[in-house]
């Protein structure tokens, strides 16, 4: 018997439906971002090792999928390396290629292969799958789609502002009220990390502060410790653990701790910067606030840092996140090309608007109306009609084959196609249709014009 057919952990398959909804939300995001000028592109699926390794820290490292080498790849691992059977010892002698982790490492890699066509400052945005070897769960997959908007060329703080706008007006235009868009500085977290004299141990203690969400207070306390940072230094930090009120609080509160760090107070001036000037300009359905304790794991990061959370009561992660980057294109050798770009969640955000029930009933793969097929001539004319809608703009269908009426019904029925016609000998000798209205059953006999008027 032949094994029954299934797909990988973390990826799924997608009905008519749910790709609707799912193009609903790409196309919502991108009428946002052609609103604010940015422009697209798309690049490879895989990329160079060399071009991803080493972008995303040791635990991004670790979530990369490496692509084998095709043909005999063990050909080229020495003798010596295959006996220890060290799989890192041979992975860069078997493979050479991976598949992206995210969007921003690509980018930064196509704005130094293309910077003598770009026209700078150059936005863009790119909407395309990225991979990840994580573990799968609910609202993180393996497989799934970013949405992403960047700017590289200037280091103006106005593109943050915009930036945060940006997260506002597509969530309005989803009519997803509610969602909360939280901010830090990196700057911030290195002046942090200099005031309680840890500033050799910065990634170690922003990994561990980024996990305050998911394993509270005393699982960072304990996880900092165990990268060897002190208690005296822990200490220091508690305020941050505790910090409440508004953004003026907060950014007091910065202040005073940071008082004696110069990087550090550079962080807490262009927080208030983006937060004065986001507050003056007003935002519809999305609210800024500053989280002390964001630090997103990511080591590219140098500015202003984005996370955004779903709206109170909808159990889910970050829908969305993003930052300042001025040093990624140095990697590959573009020096002093600062960047900040904001990511979507597409498909955390499909399941926070399918709990909220927030899709339109526009956001369907329904076909409008079904012609019931009676026969060869009936259909032919059925056809013609057919036709002549689908210009117009209206999906219609014939079912294919003179079956049972019962059983073109029920398929109707099934596929939720809001309307039939039923066009028989009788309907052809008049030159009408007898539209039916499958949810009510009201049937009403019209000719083309009034049968448009109808489906319109």
């Amino acid at each position: 018997m032949a094994q029954k057919p299934s797909i990988p952990r973390g990826t799924r398959d997608f009905s008519p439906e749910e790709v609707v909804k799912r193009n609903y939300i790409m196309d919502t995001i991108k009428r946002c971002f052609t609103t604010y000028g940015f422009q697209p592109i798309e690049t490879p699926s895989f990329e160079n090792s060399e071009t991803l390794m080493g972008k995303y820290g040791e635990e991004g490292d670790r979530l990369i999928f490496k692509i084998l080498n095709s043909g005999d790849y063990l050909n080229k691992v020495s003798a010596d390396v295959y006996s220890e059977k060290d799989s890192l010892k041979m992975t860069s002698s078997i493979s050479e290629k991976a598949l992206r982790y995210d969007l921003t490492v690509p980018f930064a890699r196509y704005v130094v292969q293309h910077q003598n066509e770009i026209t700078f400052p150059f936005k863009r945005y790119q909407m395309q799958p990225v991979w990840r070897a994580d573990r799968p769960q609910k609202g993180r997959f393996r497989e799934f789609y970013q949405c992403d908007a960047d700017v590289v060329g200037s280091d103006s703080l106005w593109q943050e502002v915009e930036l945060v706008q940006l997260y506002d007006a597509v969530f309005s235009a989803l009519q997803l009220k509610g969602t909360t868009i939280k901010m830090n500085n990196r700057k911030v977290l290195s002046g942090i990390a200099e005031v309680i004299g840890e500033a050799d141990k910065l990634i170690d203690f922003t990994v561990a502060l980024d996990k305050l969400d998911k394993i509270g207070e005393e699982g960072v306390k304990k996880e900092m410790r165990e990268k060897g940072i002190s208690e005296t230094a822990i200490d220091k930090v508690q305020p941050l653990f505790t910090a409440s009120g508004n953004a003026t609080d907060k950014l007091n509160l910065l202040s005073n701790l940071l008082s004696t760090s110069q990087v550090g107070m550079k962080g807490v001036e262009e927080l208030t910067f983006i937060v004065n000037s986001v507050e003056t300009l007003g935002l519809q359905s999305a609210s800024l606030e500053i989280d002390v304790t964001l630090a997103r794991g990511l080591n590219y990061y140098t500015g202003a840092i984005f996370e955004v959370s779903a709206p109170e009561g909808v159990a889910m992660g970050s829908i969305g996140g993003g930052g300042r980057y001025d040093d990624l294109t140095g990697i590959f050798g573009l020096k002093n090309m600062s960047g900040v770009g904001i990511s979507f969640g597409l498909d955390r955000i499909y399941l926070v608007l399918e709990e909220l029930g927030l899709f339109p009933d526009t956001a369907s793969a329904n076909t409008k109306v079904l012609f019931i097929n009676f026969g060869e001539a009936e259909a032919l004319y059925a056809m013609k009609a057919i036709t002549k809608l689908r210009q117009q703009g209206i999906s219609a269908e014939l079912y294919p084959d003179a079956a049972k009426m019962g059983k073109q019904m029920s398929y109707a029925d099934k596929r939720n196609i809001p309307f039939t016609v039923l066009a028989g000998a009788s309907e052809m000798d008049a030159s009408q249709y007898t539209l039916k209205n499958m949810k009510s059953g009201e049937q009403i006999s019209l000719d083309y014009e009034g049968l448009v008027r109808k489906l319109q």
